[in-house]
């Protein structure tokens, strides 16, 4: 079965932007994310999301989960756990390992759910 894949436009806008704040992901007291090179990535009518260099997360406190989902504007989509958050952080964090070509600038980054760590502080 072929997967759909679409492409952002008038109908379904997304903007990639350099985010020229600190950004700060914690979760039981612990920093998992810190960085000054967030991508805040907007699509459509949805929430905002910043999207976290790799090499800025504390890839060691994230756990790979079996959970997927797909997307077709950016592709296939891999989700992390955070266990030392419990229950409330499974499948917190995700990523687009092979992003398609329209949103390339996403690829070594991770995001996370607003309400399943306990914050996401621009500073």
């Amino acid at each position: 079965m072929t997967k759909p894949v679409k492409h952002p436009g008038p109908d379904h806008p997304i903007t990639i932007e350099r985010n020229p704040r600190r950004v700060i992901v914690s979760v039981a007291g612990r920093i998992i994310a810190d960085t000054q090179a967030a991508l805040t990535l907007s699509e459509s009518s949805y929430r905002a999301v910043q999207y976290i260099p790799r090499q800025d997360v504390a890839t060691s406190l994230l756990e790979r989960s079996d959970h997927q989902s797909y997307c077709p504007y950016k592709g296939d989509c891999a989700y992390y756990s955070i266990p030392i958050g419990g229950i409330r952080c499974a499948n917190a964090a995700w990523t687009y390992e092979s992003p398609f070509a329209d949103l390339a600038q996403i690829k070594d980054h991770i995001a996370f759910y607003r309400d399943r760590v306990d914050a996401i502080e621009e500073v």
